[in-house]
């Protein structure tokens, strides 16, 4: 099979864990490695602040096209400068343009890594193309307003994404609110996704008010499979839970639609360590392995996940946010080698 992969480096670190990624993936169609006969053609295009200021665009149309044509998009992180007047977020433009509305993020521990939960698995669906990040705001001389947007139609395709998942995983579905206080957006969220928790008899459903979830992230980990949330508690709930199984290095993250997915590493452009030759590859490698169980190739992505898994559990070759002094190429190398 011959898949079309939208590549885009991002700014910071992406533009060396990107790279190596590719590299990565480049290795999984090498003869012999499976009966598959995986194919991937690459093409690139760019985003973010250094584009924008050569075309007034965070994100020129032909990316836009670029990722529209291919069967997926591979993608580092961006940076969103404060301050700039007419600049938008590069990676909400394209969630909005493509309505990619569900942005999964799991959060896993590997044996071999030194972390707060040594047996956490659950998955965080956020959704990604409204809420708070409406891009909807303006300011008189003393007040500054962003509009909150929640939808019915939104809030039901997320929804069903998230059931679908807690269906398929372990039945339980924990959605996160802040009904009590913020009545009528979080009100319509909850009321939305407690219809369509009908559609799904067979899944455990609770509500959970986002503060004290911040708390029982931490305390009661393994009481969680599947969280379902607005736009803005997801992002912040997942690098919570990030820190649970040592840090964002290590999660990746799917935006899905119905047409559309791009896959991309939470961490962001790390500007202290950019250049360096240091950073984390591997978020952006599970990231690709998310992209490969979307496209269908579940065993080459089981075959990625033992490489990676085999890396930690040895520990010989390890990047400096788990403890180790591996250069960025060395871990992905050692990936490969797994491979």
């Amino acid at each position: 099979m011959n898949y079309k992969i939208a590549v885009i480096l991002g700014d910071g670190i992406g533009l060396e864990v990107i790279p190596m990624t590719v590299q990565v993936l480049e290795s999984l169609m090498d003869e012999g490695f499976s009966n598959s006969n995986l194919q991937f053609s690459f093409e690139y295009g760019e985003i973010g602040y250094e584009i924008f200021k050569k075309t007034g665009r965070s994100v020129p149309q032909e990316t836009l096209e670029m990722i529209r044509r291919s069967d997926a998009c591979l993608c580092g992180p961006t940076t969103t400068p404060p301050g700039i007047a007419n600049y938008k977020s590069a990676i909400l433009t394209i969630r909005q343009a493509l309505n990619l509305f569900a942005n999964v993020r799991p959060i896993k521990s590997y044996p071999g890594v030194d972390c707060i939960r040594k047996n956490a698995d659950l998955v965080i669906v956020r959704e990604n193309t409204e809420g708070i990040y409406s891009g909807i705001g303006w300011r008189s001389a003393e007040t500054a307003f962003n509009l909150r947007i929640i939808t019915r139609q939104a809030t039901e395709n997320i929804a069903k994404y998230a059931f679908e998942l807690a269906k398929r995983r372990g039945k339980k579905l924990t959605f996160i609110t802040k009904s009590n206080v913020i009545r009528e957006s979080c009100g319509l969220f909850r009321d939305v996704v407690l219809g369509v928790a009908k559609d799904f008899p067979e899944v455990v459903v609770q509500e959970r008010l986002v503060d004290s979830m911040a708390m029982d992230l931490i305390r009661k980990t393994d009481e969680f499979d599947v969280i379902l949330t607005p736009n803005l508690f997801g992002d912040i709930l997942s690098d919570e839970a990030a820190a649970l199984v040592g840090g964002l290095g290590l999660v990746p993250s799917a935006n899905i639609g119905y047409n559309h997915a791009l896959f991309q590493p939470v961490h962001g452009t790390a500007p202290d360590i950019a250049g360096k030759g240091i950073a984390n590859p591997i978020a952006a490698v599970l990231s690709a392995k998310m992209m490969l169980d979307h496209l269908g190739e579940k065993e080459v992505a089981d075959a990625l996940m033992v490489a990676v898994s085999k890396v930690l559990i040895d520990r010989k070759v390890l990047p400096y946010d788990l403890g180790g002094n591996s250069t960025t190429k060395q871990v992905a190398d050692a990936i490969r080698s797994n491979l």
